[in-house]
């Protein structure tokens, strides 16, 4: 590599790229368990405590901030998952004898950055 190379890359690395990756919004994750499939197991609530509640009727239900939402078929029944929660939700639907829990992901579309006749040059 010549002389001239190292200055060119070293230009290209002290201008600011509008190439450079955004930062990616998470998606929203939501889950629900159909109480008609639930066969009380528990393994949910053994997999994410904070997302996986049993009932005195031996049912589970998703909680939302420590508060189970007891509304079985309702959007009531609807709880956000915490990012932090996200894999351990997986795990649970995934290990789930009933097959019960049911897991909706919207995913965010980036923005690109509109780079005008820049892009073309």
């Amino acid at each position: 590599m010549g002389s001239s190379d190292l200055q060119g890359e070293a230009y290209l690395r002290s201008q600011p790229s509008q190439c450079r990756p955004t930062e990616v919004p998470l998606p929203t994750v939501r889950v629900w368990i159909d109480q008609d499939l639930c066969t009380g197991d528990g393994l949910c609530v053994d997999h994410s405590p904070d997302v996986f509640v049993l009932l005195e009727d031996g049912i589970a239900y998703v909680a939302e901030s420590g508060q189970a939402l007891n509304d079985p078929g309702g959007s009531g029944s609807l709880a956000w998952v915490a990012p932090r929660n996200g894999a351990d939700v997986i795990h649970a639907a995934e290990t789930c004898p009933g097959e019960c829990i049911f897991i909706e992901v919207e995913v965010p579309v980036a923005e690109v950055p509109n780079l005008g006749d820049e892009a073309v040059a």
